[in-house]
């Protein structure tokens, strides 16, 4: 009898538990309908391990939330109280990380459910869209360790020494480490014959770190195709993936492709460090003349502004920094890009999907009825993008756009090529520039030469068409690679861009409209005494910026 007794009292626990339980949910539609907020119920929804990953459980707790969704830099947020203090921190430290998050309103029961599968998060593991988790502190360790290459060499080799069979993950650590410490934006794994040769890109330059041996690179492969969500059993076919990992302040996103060669599969991993494009548009390197151009094109309310270049020119990195001059509250502002690179908080960006025929044209079109004020299409490389992109600058929109061509000028033979009416550019251009970058001298490594005597006339040249608005530079001297103080080092540091520009006045209108070559573009915009990308590149030269050689690896000077 008393067993029977217990038995009915934990039955009606239950049912009063259950009764509670579906009267918090009840409670919490309705606050999501009185304070226009999402509703959701994560005991039915499948939470992702990715997304809780982005939030330590620790914090996920103390905050009331829990992340159950995430789609690149998308995230659903779930909040007992969408407006307590520690909600709105959670969300101010996920923009500021880069994150998008939609907030949704759930009960205790729900939050409990979400952080239970915290469990489900295997240590030292990496999954598609996921975070390196693995040893994050130690790679923050490592980064503020390594100072120069040589730090980077010696680091890469003693791991690779390690005999253990957890040391691949180490190795995978210290590659990335060491590319971060040093500011490369490569990593290049390329399996030989004999053995694997890794490079860094740095500043543009490709660079010979180490090389190791093909049973490292063997299961190193499957390491890296695991964190970037790639088919382990595909060789024979390219891939793309990435992952992400975690520092203390910011979240670098890898890119990673592996293309099969007839010694393996090639790998490439593209670091994306977001403080690597939050570069100001003074810290570009314009010239305060075109500067000024630029200054009052950017406030016009529509009109197109396109920036050509070849790939890795810097034009990604001087159409966002463009956006951020513009940007304001009361303004709406739509990317369309190929992929998302880096992720600017406050507009909206949108990625062109080939497979699901979400194309530039078409995206384009869409953003447009979404109402912009201000857009950026990544690239124009059809008629049909071009047509709605010079639509969209005549009828009241400002356009920032890219081009691959050589100089300014060449964009409009571009784009009549393109099947674009060359009548309707004069309306629709406001400005097209053109941009190289240029390694910029390290002070410590630099010393003064002489211009050698085959510089000199090109020096003079650049003197005589200088507007006298323009400071004249010393031309005593210029400045090298001292060889001696830079050792292994390249005696370079960063990268500055070298820029030209064209307006579209009625001079480059006339010139475009009947059918003129590059040389009748420029001759018509000369009296705009804009300097060239070449007479930009020599005053750099000449005030120890950058050095000759580099200019003439980038520009023709001739």
């Amino acid at each position: 009898m008393g067993a029977m007794l217990k038995f009915n009292e934990d039955k009606q626990k239950q049912k009063v538990r259950q009764l509670r339980e579906r009267e918090e949910e009840e409670l919490v539609r309705i606050l999501a309908d009185k304070y226009g907020v999402e509703y959701a119920d994560l005991t039915s929804v499948a939470i992702d391990t990715d997304a809780l990953r982005i939030l330590p459980e620790t914090d996920s707790r103390a905050a009331q939330v829990a992340l159950f969704a995430a789609s690149q830099k998308k995230v659903s947020l779930a909040a007992r109280l969408p407006e307590s203090k520690e909600t709105k921190s959670v969300i101010v430290s996920l923009e500021e990380r880069g994150f998008i998050p939609t907030i949704f309103i759930v009960s205790t029961r729900s939050l409990a459910f979400a952080w239970d599968r915290y469990k489900d998060i295997v240590a030292a593991s990496g999954t598609s869209h996921g975070l390196l988790d693995i040893g994050n502190d130690e790679i923050e360790m490592l980064v503020s360790r390594i100072r120069t290459i040589d730090d980077a060499v010696r680091s890469i080799e003693e791991v690779l020494k390690l005999k253990k069979t957890s040391r691949v993950s180490r190795v995978v650590e210290v590659f990335l480490a060491a590319a971060l410490a040093v500011g490369a934006s490569d990593v290049h794994i390329e399996p030989e014959e004999k053995s694997v040769r890794l490079r860094f890109r740095l500043d543009g330059i490709l660079m010979d770190v180490v090389s190791f041996d093909n049973e490292t690179f063997r299961l190193l492969l499957s390491r890296i195709k695991l964190l970037s969500g790639l088919k382990l059993n595909i060789h024979e076919e390219p891939q793309d993936g990435r992952f992400s990992i975690r520092m203390r302040d910011k979240d670098i996103e890898i890119r990673t492709s592996t293309l099969p060669d007839e010694n393996g599969e090639s790998v490439v991993m593209r670091l994306l460090d977001p403080s690597s494009i939050r570069v100001s548009i003074e810290d570009l390197g314009i010239h305060p003349q075109l500067l000024k151009v630029i200054e009052r094109e950017l406030q016009k309310p529509n009109g197109m502004i396109l920036t050509t270049g070849p790939t890795g020119s810097g034009k990604t990195t001087t159409l966002y920094a463009f956006l951020r001059r513009v940007h304001k509250p009361e303004i709406k502002i739509i990317t369309i890009e190929d992929p998302i690179e880096y992720h600017l908080p406050g507009i909206v960006q949108t990625q062109t999907d080939e497979g699901k025929d979400y194309t530039f044209a078409s995206g384009l079109r869409a953003a447009l009825r979404q109402d912009p004020d201000i857009m950026m299409v990544g690239e124009i490389r059809d008629r049909e993008t071009a047509e709605i992109a010079m639509n969209a600058a005549l009828t009241g929109h400002l356009v920032f756009s890219t081009l691959h061509t050589n100089n300014a000028a060449g964009a409009f033979p571009r784009l009549i090529d393109l099947g674009v009416n060359s009548n309707l550019m004069g309306s629709a251009i406001n400005l097209v520039l053109a941009q190289r970058l240029v390694r910029r001298l390290a002070p410590e490594y630099s010393k003064k030469v002489p211009i050698p005597e085959n510089k000199k006339q090109l020096v003079a040249d650049m003197l005589a068409r200088l507007p006298d608005t323009i400071q004249k530079p010393q031309t005593e001297y210029m400045w090298d690679v001292d060889t001696e103080l830079a050792g292994h080092e390249t005696g370079y540091r960063g990268r500055v861009g070298v820029y030209e520009g064209i307006l579209v006045d009625d001079a480059v209108d006339n010139a475009v409209r009947t059918g003129g070559s590059d040389r009748d573009i420029i001759a018509a915009a000369a009296p705009q005494k804009i300097l060239s990308m070449r007479d930009d590149g020599i005053l750099k030269v000449l005030s120890g910026i950058t050095t000759f050689d580099e200019l003439a690896r980038v520009v023709n000077v001739s």
